[in-house]
């Protein structure tokens, strides 16, 4: 019976400390010692004895689950750990405004298989085919532009 208790106890502690610790380790840990405690109550009990254990163990979980998610992040010191600024910004400017490049003509500074180098109104930009294979030099026209490159065809 107090082997039972106990790992109950590390178990409610461990699955605490998950709220703090980096990792999984703690959780894992603290969902074995109530499993562990589960089983011993089978043996040492019955089954309604273990049954009983599984039932404390599950709704145990379910209130760390609940004070972890739901009433932590409301707290002082939840605030603090929980993230809620955003980033409102992108990590690379656009390649080009769609309205200064769509159906400009191109040519193609490099051999696009399908993706390379083209010129449009003296400016390099890296582009893509939807024609397959361009040779270099051949006069093209841009079609669109995705997050990295213009989308090129053959005119």
């Amino acid at each position: 019976m107090n082997a039972i208790i106990i790992l109950f106890i590390v178990g409610s502690l461990l699955l605490a400390a998950e709220i703090f610790l980096p990792g999984a380790v703690a959780g894992i840990l603290g969902g074995v010692a109530l499993l562990v405690g589960s089983v011993l109550s089978f043996q040492q009990f019955g089954f309604a004895g273990g049954l009983a254990a599984i039932g404390s163990a599950a709704m145990l979980v379910g209130i760390m689950l609940y004070l972890e998610l739901v009433v932590l992040p409301r707290t002082a010191l939840g605030r603090k750990m929980v993230v809620e600024a955003t980033v409102d910004a992108t990590s690379q400017p656009p390649v080009a405004e769609l309205e200064a490049v769509i159906n400009r003509p191109a040519e193609a500074l490099t051999p696009l298989a399908p993706s390379g180098y083209v010129s449009v109104d003296g400016r390099r930009f890296e582009a893509a085919s939807r024609s397959g294979f361009i040779a270099k030099g051949t006069a093209l026209r841009v079609v669109g532009v995705d997050n990295f490159r213009l989308i090129v065809t053959t005119t």
